[in-house]
């Protein structure tokens, strides 16, 4: 659902700003927001590009401007929020398991992340000996508030 609301604000600011193929571009935004922190980023490239050809760079800012704060939004406040109640994942342990997963399987294991770290999660949880690593993914460190 989240991932579907980031596709629909992104198809709204194109069709806002008239950008050909809003619904392209939200597609696309549902589809790359899967990758936590750098989908939003991915996505708003060829939309900020025919933004460029096609209307200008003021027009071009804008959609940089509008995907990067849906997807700062959606990935910085709403999401970490969600997965840590949600699925028992620290902040840090997503980002972590985005960059191991991601490197060890490309952009497959990018896509599917949360729910390998989930299945390690699982598996070390019924093991006794292994118990350790499934307390060290979901700790969470303390926040510090200025």
């Amino acid at each position: 659902m989240i991932n579907l609301s980031a596709g629909i604000l992104i198809a709204l600011w194109m069709y806002i700003l008239g950008v050909q193929f809003p619904i392209l571009w939200g597609f696309i935004a549902f589809l790359l927001h899967y990758i936590p922190n750098i989908g939003a980023i991915i996505s708003a490239i060829p939309a900020s590009l025919l933004a460029l050809v096609q209307i200008g760079m003021s027009k071009a800012l804008l959609v940089i401007l509008g995907n990067l704060i849906v997807g700062f939004i959606i990935g910085n406040v709403i999401e970490p929020r969600l997965m840590g109640r949600k699925l028992g994942l620290s902040t840090l342990v997503v980002f972590l398991s985005l960059i191991f997963w991601g490197n060890l399987l490309g952009l497959v294991g990018a896509i599917i992340c949360i729910p390998l770290t989930m299945t390690l999660k699982f598996a070390c949880e019924s093991n006794e000996n292994l118990r350790w690593i499934a307390n060290f993914l979901v700790l969470n460190f303390p926040r510090i508030y200025l």
